[in-house]
């Protein structure tokens, strides 16, 4: 029953002063979570030595609801634990990756989760040897048992997948194993291969790298960002053939994985454990595919504006706008700003805002050796999640920390609401929370915006929706094809994942788009393509906020109560049913539809202002 926590991941970019030198309040304070590295110590060795108790029950669980409740506690408690040591551990580790006493800590936990996973391994299948009306009566009459009903019948749901005691504890002691062609992919992207120089705007030379590549392609100065571009996809095109085995070693597992437990694919495997049908997922694919006109239509107006019958993937994210001074934010402003924009969801989700900033729970600026990009820790019962950002001052920046907090609110009232069991809540959903305060701080900002701002604000929403919501399943696509195929035997090329990766590029993009050579390997450079069918959340994600935002807007007394519900609810029934509650439904094409519509909307009022 040990896995391990998720975290909400956003794009990754750089680094620069030292942690000494930020004031505190701009760093976070993780004494919420364990005092000392001597605290985390007692505490590891507590968990660890646990581990031990849990041969007592093997074997045992059928004899008595008391056997069977007394089990269940204590993996509840390890289970606590193990998110406790593994937050500090991480939150340390990020702050400054070049301190290996953390990395070092982080490496123990997930090695303790291995362990425990390992010799926990007997209860799910155990659990299916009791008679299933025995165990209702149990339930029944056992109020401490109750709350585990959810979990029993989710569990009875799975049940032909869920291996006898002896599988289940092999398939739990190789999960550090099969992660390696996602570590070494990570390492070869993150830190071995190195990128050529090209020069900048300037005429300097510079050494392209991760977080000056996105800012390239912000540039005003095409020559840049076509030179940016292409410096930084030439290791990616260079190690292509290992990049291409490490992705083939990523799909083989999600493949050996289903097999084993018996699904049909790879895609049923990744869906069937939140209870997600496959339709969904073919609902996102066939519905997207039948409104792609919008995102073809704005790569056509990017030429004609840029002057030219055919863009580049390097054109697709610059402003169409003469190029001025960009707004600059201080984080306090932008934190202002967004309990601005979030009042409309009334005085209880303000409060749990601000406690972010109160409680000290966001590290917000870029230092040397910290971690990249922007995450939410997530969901953890009993403990508060925190927030990391690398605060530049931009209005991308008040933005995701707006997707952030949505997240971390998400976490919030699902940790505050629920017992350990259901305290976190599926990948499927959380992407809901985070672009539904993104939509909060869009409408805010729109409403109140000059010319200039207003112009900037529609082109930023045509971007999200071409990153959050097209590309992604123009991803979402590619991952389907390429898992099918190493499902029936083949090994994919990197000439293959190339041509795949082609086709699915132009398919969405239209053909005002001259895709050209570096972006073929593009796939090469994507973390996302090993996380097993993750991608195409943020796209569902992003049509379920949209049509909450249209709800609210329509009737936000009869939607507040039913959003903060859905945020509280955590894993304590199905996703489709907990989302259904707030009156969206993703098995229809609806909200897919909607989106396109809002998207040709936008359109329309920047056509007008171009």
């Amino acid at each position: 029953m040990i896995t391990e926590p998720k975290v909400f991941f956003k794009d990754e970019t750089g680094t620069l002063p030292e942690r000494a030198q930020i004031e505190p309040r701009y760093t976070w304070d993780i004494s919420h979570v364990i005092s000392s590295d001597a605290e985390w110590e007692k505490t590891f060795q507590i968990t660890e030595d646990r581990g031990a108790k849990y041969a007592l029950f093997e074997g045992k669980l059928s004899e008595s609801p008391e056997i069977l409740l007394e089990c269940l506690t204590m993996d509840e408690k390890t289970g606590s634990a193990l998110e406790r040591l593994h937050l500090y551990a991480m939150l340390r580790k990020d702050t400054d990756l070049r301190d290996n006493t953390y990395q070092a800590m982080y490496e123990r936990v997930k090695s303790l989760y291995a362990t425990l996973g390992a010799k926990s391994s007997f209860i799910r299948p155990e659990l299916l040897t009791i008679d299933e009306d025995l165990l209702n009566v149990w339930l029944t009459e056992n109020q401490n048992l109750t709350r585990f009903r959810h979990y029993f019948d989710d569990l009875f749901r799975t049940k032909h997948h869920v291996l006898d005691a002896e599988q289940e504890r092999l398939l739990a002691s190789v999960a550090e194993i099969t992660s390696a062609g996602y570590d070494a992919f990570s390492i070869l992207s993150n830190s071995d291969i190195e990128f050529p120089e090209t020069t900048d705007e300037e005429g300097n030379t510079i050494r392209m790298s991760h977080g000056r590549y996105y800012s390239a392609l912000y540039s005003k100065d095409r020559g840049f960002r076509e030179r940016g571009y292409v410096a930084y996809l030439k290791p990616f095109e260079a190690f292509a053939n290992t990049f291409s085995v490490l992705l083939n070693n990523a799909l083989k597992k999600d493949a050996f994985y289903a097999k084993t437990r018996n699904y049909a694919s790879s895609l049923e495997a990744a869906l069937e454990k939140n209870a997600i049908p496959v339709e969904v997922y073919t609902n996102l694919l066939e519905s997207v595919s039948s409104n792609l006109k919008p995102m073809h239509r704005w790569v056509e107006i990017k030429a004609k504006k840029i002057g030219t019958d055919k863009i580049h993937p390097y054109d697709m994210y610059v402003s169409l706008f003469a190029a001025g001074a960009e707004k600059k934010y201080t984080f306090d402003e932008a934190f202002e700003i967004l309990l601005e924009a979030f009042k409309p969801m009334g005085e209880e989700y303000v409060k749990t805002v601000k406690a972010i900033y109160d409680e000290r729970r966001i590290d917000v600026y870029e230092t040397r050796g910290k971690r990249s990009g922007a995450y939410s820790s997530g969901a953890a019962h009993g403990m508060k999640p925190y927030i990391l950002m690398n605060w530049n001052g931009l209005l991308n920046d008040v933005f995701t920390l707006a997707h952030e907090i949505g997240h971390n609110v998400h976490s919030t009232y699902s940790g505050n609401n629920q017992p350990f069991i259901y305290a976190d809540y599926t990948i499927f959903l959380a992407e809901i929370a985070s672009t539904f305060n993104e939509a909060l701080l869009f409408d805010y900002l729109i409403e109140k915006a000059d010319a200039d701002t207003k112009r900037a604000l529609l082109e930023k929403y045509l971007n999200d929706i071409t990153t959050t919501f097209y590309r992604q399943t123009m991803f979402a696509e590619f991952e389907l094809e390429t898992h099918s195929r190493i499902e029936k035997g083949e090994f994919l090329s990197a000439r293959e994942l190339s041509e795949a990766y082609s086709r699915v590029y132009n398919k969405f993009n239209g053909g005002a788009m001259d895709m050209g050579q570096p972006e073929t390997f593009s796939w090469a450079r994507i973390p996302h393509f090993y996380y097993n069918f993750y991608v195409y959340q943020y796209a569902t994600g992003f049509a379920a906020s949209a049509e909450l935002n249209r709800l609210l807007k329509k009737n936000p007394d009869e939607l507040i109560p039913k959003y903060i519900q859905f945020l509280k609810s955590g894993s304590s029934d199905y996703s489709l049913p907990i989302l259904r509650r707030t009156g969206v439904d993703l098995t229809k094409p609806g909200p897919v539809a909607a989106v396109a519509a809002r998207m040709n909307s936008v359109l329309d009022e920047l056509e007008l202002i171009l």
